[in-house]
C-alpha cells in the first residue's frame, strides 16, 4: 500500500511514487527466462544522468497500477512514450527499452498489465504456465490501463500533456496499435510485430499515425494478414506505414533472444524516434 505523505486525505500525484526501498520487489530483476538465450548479449543502458523510479497509478482497480518510469534529470517538461511489454511482463529488457528512451529525452514508462494475476511472470521457464495468466489481462483492461497511464503522465509537470506517444512489443505490438485507436492523448504509436488479425476490421478506428515494423520470417504474423491490414488502412484512409524487414523473424528486437537480428533492430529504432518526432511526441 502506498502511504500518503501530507497529512489531508486528497492524493497528489506525487504520493503514487514509491521509494526504491519499497519498489525493489515490484518488478523481476532480469531478462525473461522462458525466452532467455545463453549466448545474448543483450544491450545495458545506464542509470547515469536519468531519473529511475517505480509508481502506483490509480485506475480504478483495488489495486493501482504499477510502472517502471524512466526520464532524463534534466528540468522542464518531456515528451512521453508508454512502453507495452511482451508476454513476459516487465523484465529487464522492457525496463532497458525505457531507459533508451529517456537517454532520448522521453519520459518513458512501462505499466505492469498483468499485475493482476499476482504472478512473477518473468520467472517463470514455461510458456504453457505463462499463457494462461496473460490471457487473463481482457482487451478491454488492458486498453484502460493504457488510458489510466496516459492521464498520470499529464499529471506529472516533467511531462509535456501534449505529447504521448506508445510503443510496444510482440503481445504489447497490438496494444500500441489499439492505443491509437481508444487512447485519444496517443499522439503516434510504433508497433513491434504486433498480432494484426483482430485489428484489421477496426482499421478505420485509427485516430493516430502507426508505425507497424514486422519480420517477413515471423511464423505467428503471415504476410498475409500485413497485406490485410496495408489493404484496410488504405481503404480507410488512414496514416499508418508498415515496414517489413525480408530476413526478420519474430522478436527481431529482443536482444536477449537469439530471435535477436542486430541490423532490423537498429533500424527500426531509428524509425521509431523519427515517427515519433515526426507526429507530435518530442
Amino acid at each position: 500500500m502506498t502511504t500518503l505523505t501530507r497529512p489531508d486525505a486528497v492524493p497528489e500525484p506525487a504520493d503514487f511514487h514509491l521509494s526504491r526501498r519499497m519498489a525493489v520487489s515490484m518488478f523481476f530483476a532480469g531478462y525473461a527466462l522462458a525466452a532467455w538465450s545463453a549466448e545474448a548479449a543483450p544491450i545495458t543502458t545506464p542509470e547515469g544522468g536519468l531519473v529511475i523510479d517505480e509508481v502506483l497509478i490509480p485506475n480504478g482497480a483495488p489495486h493501482p497500477l504499477p510502472a517502471y518510469v524512466a526520464r532524463p534529470k534534466a528540468k522542464g517538461r518531456h515528451a512521453a512514450v508508454i512502453v507495452a511489454n511482451e508476454i513476459f511482463g516487465v523484465h529487464a529488457y522492457i525496463k532497458d527499452i525505457c531507459r533508451r528512451l529517456a537517454r532520448e529525452g522521453y519520459v518513458a514508462i512501462a505499466p505492469d498489465f498483468f499485475y493482476r494475476s499476482g504472478v512473477n511472470l518473468p520467472a517463470l521457464t514455461d510458456i504453457k504456465a505463462i499463457l494462461p495468466v496473460v490471457q487473463q489481462a481482457s482487451v478491454e483492461q488492458v486498453d484502460g490501463d493504457v488510458r489510466a497511464t496516459s492521464a498520470w503522465l499529464k499529471a506529472q509537470p516533467f511531462a509535456k500533456p501534449g505529447a504521448i506517444g506508445v510503443t510496444g512489443f510482440c503481445w504489447g505490438g497490438a496494444v500500441a496499435w489499439r492505443a491509437a485507436m481508444t487512447d485519444p492523448d496517443v499522439k503516434a504509436a510504433v508497433a513491434w510485430y504486433g498480432q494484426l488479425k483482430p485489428l484489421v476490421a477496426r482499421a478505420g478506428e485509427l485516430h493516430a499515425p502507426v508505425l507497424g515494423l514486422y519480420g517477413a520470417l515471423d511464423q505467428g504474423i503471415p504476410q498475409t494478414d500485413v497485406e490485410a491490414m496495408r489493404a484496410a488502412l488504405k481503404a480507410a484512409g488512414k496514416p499508418a506505414e508498415i515496414v517489413v524487414y525480408p530476413d526478420a523473424p519474430h522478436g527481431f528486437h529482443a536482444d536477449y533472444r537469439d530471435s535477436y537480428r542486430e541490423a532490423d533492430a537498429k533500424d527500426g529504432w531509428a524509425r521509431l524516434l523519427r515517427h515519433f518526432r515526426a507526429n507530435g511526441v518530442s
